[in-house]
């Protein structure tokens, strides 16, 4: 008992102590750390020096870096991320996942490559999904991870990795090819049903569990409460017959409702880092180097097939929603590599006998290639972009794109910005109308305005919004931040656009004629000057005399910029 302890342990120091090296090595020739772990795998495990005496123990605590790792993805998935390129990040990344899997199957079927349609399946689900953890690092030492491209391929990498737990959850009934739609069915149902409650449990029972807990002020015991609770919630999902890495995501998923999730997430990212270089660096024990070195050439071909397919389905997506050229090169060719949460699917399988041995040790080699190339096509790619945007045969092409020209962008539709919309109609100038109202929206597909919804000021709106060859922008925002915002990005986007902005108050007046408004309003001071009007009229006031001082009001409230009236106004009052 004490020999096996004893050699556990030191297999254990040994994994961790090469696997910080590897990753230590790996950040310093500016590459994922996680690279740097596969690789340390490969060196200590039975194909490298064979340092390790029982790879299997290992393996199992292996397993609790996979648990770890989805517990925090599924705490850590944004959902206002997604919700502000709403479209794109749903829809396109759905598109992206079901194209890319499906033209894999069909490729593997045809090639041979597959021995049956559940392989094929399982391959294209493997291949669909890209590097989060990769693509966030580059895009932060980049600095583009506020870009335009930097945001639309986040928001379609966290849908990927809620899409995981779908997965997931598919995986067992794929061991079931005699009859694989139905086992899809059950297992969709089994999940649905499951994720249903886990969801009320995340809104009505975890944040009081997660209150009682905190207000112990035990860090222990908060830590002991969450791993407890994550690891309870992914054995009740085996028990269901899903899979455990479905129990840990959902787990995470539960826990991100509550106040307490930021807490309760670092007590684990610890553990999590620690179990997950364990579980990159067993990955790499199984990598037989001899066999990839054999199929080099089938490898080779594998990462150009899988980085240029990818980016060739990505790419359209992009475009057909509306954003520019670069903004969709950018995109396909910044999230074109494999994930990796591809080997978590790939492990699964493997377990489930769903994959072979040769094709499983190519797709792991295949992975750990594209994400060692992904930094490299980021610092590329731009230049490529730029020379691809004014290539003749790509101009014409893009003519099918074209956005509207000489139209006049509308932010708002309230109660001022239905005005101005409804009297530009009337005009025949073609409109298009920014707005993030569910109850506006409803009303501008009722009456067939062409709109687009989301943040009037978010740099993804206003790319499809095209204001580079808008006529004019009207704001009619109902927040001073967002309208000075929008103004700010606006005048970036085009410097000669004419843009009329709302003010709500006297201090905003000067500011956003600064930032480049060619006219500002105030609607309720202007309210204020009709309902003078009438009441002077109603008073006997000589209509010239009224004019003169309304419009001195008016020169003095919009030009002058001050709270008070200048003395030659009150003395005609």
């Amino acid at each position: 008992m004490a020999a096996a302890a004893e050699g556990l342990i030191l297999d254990f120091v040994t994994v961790l102590g090469t696997s910080a090296v590897g990753g230590y090595v790996a950040n310093r020739c500016k590459q994922p750390a996680l690279l740097g772990y596969i690789i340390s795998g490969v060196l200590v495990g039975p194909f490298g020096f064979a340092l390790l005496t029982d790879v299997g123990e290992i393996q199992g605590l292996a397993e609790l870096g996979v648990a770890f790792l989805l517990v925090a993805l599924g705490g850590e998935c944004s959902l206002p991320e997604i919700r502000r390129s709403k479209d794109v990040a749903v829809q396109g990344s759905l598109m992206q996942i079901g194209l890319t899997a499906g033209i894999t199957a069909g490729i593997t079927v045809a090639l041979g490559w597959a021995s049956g349609i559940s392989e094929a399946i399982f391959l294209g689900a493997a291949l669909s999904l890209s590097s989060t953890a990769v693509v966030l690092k580059t895009l932060s030492e980049r600095g583009e991870t506020g870009t335009l491209h930097g945001q639309i391929s986040l928001a379609m990498l966290i849908v990927q990795d809620l899409a995981l737990g779908v997965m997931l959850a598919m995986l067992p009934a794929l061991n079931q090819p005699e009859d694989l739609v139905t086992a899809l069915a059950i297992a969709s149902l089994k999940a649905g049903l499951f994720l249903v409650v886990a969801i009320g449990a995340g809104r009505w029972i975890m944040p009081r569990l997660m209150n009682l807990i905190a207000a112990t002020e035990s860090s222990e015991l908060l830590l002991l409460s969450t791993i407890a609770l994550c690891l309870g919630v992914a054995l009740i999902t085996q028990q269901l017959g899903l899979s455990i890495e479905m129990g840990a995501f959902i787990a995470g998923l539960t826990i991100s409702g509550s106040e307490r999730a930021d807490q309760a997430l670092s007590k684990i990212l610890p553990l999590r880092d620690t179990f997950a270089s364990l579980f990159f660096a067993s990955i790499g024990m199984l990598i037989n180097p001899q066999v990839l070195l054999d199929n080099a050439g089938a490898v080779v071909g594998l990462v150009a097939l899988v980085m240029m397919g990818k980016a060739l389905v990505i790419f359209p997506i992009v475009l057909r929603f509306g954003y520019s050229f670069k903004t969709a090169f950018l995109t396909g060719f910044g999230i074109n590599q494999i994930g990796e949460f591809s080997f978590v699917l790939a492990s699964q399988g493997k377990s489930l006998g769903l994959i072979d041995d040769r094709p499983y040790l190519l797709l792991l080699g295949t992975t750990a290639i594209t994400l060692v190339l992904t930094p490299i096509i980021f610092s590329v790619a731009p230049d490529i972009a730029d020379r691809l945007e004014h290539n003749p045969f790509v101009v014409r092409w893009l003519r099918q794109f074209e956005a509207p020209k000489d139209h006049v962008v509308v932010a708002g539709f309230g109660r001022v910005g239905s005005v101005i919309v409804s009297i530009l109609q009337q005009q025949g100038y073609p409109v298009l109308i920014l707005e993030n109202s569910e109850a506006a929206i409803r009303k501008l597909r009722h009456d067939n305005l062409p709109f687009i919804y989301g943040d009037a000021h978010s740099e993804l709106v206003l790319e499809k919004a095209h204001l580079e060859k808008a006529k004019a922008l009207a704001i009619a925002l109902p927040d001073p931040s967002s309208t000075r915002l929008l103004l700010r990005h606006a005048r970036q986007a085009n410097p000669n656009l004419d843009i009329i902005a709302r003010v709500h108050d006297n201090r905003e007046l000067d500011m956003l004629v600064r930032m480049g408004a060619a006219e500002v309003v105030q609607p309720e001071f202007e309210a204020a000057l009709e309902l003078s009007t009438h009441l002077l009229n109603q008073l006997g006031s000589p209509e010239e005399e009224i004019r003169d001082l309304i419009e001195q009001i008016r020169i003095s409230q919009y030009i002058s910029v001050r709270s008070e009236l200048p003395e030659r106004i009150k003395t005609l009052t």
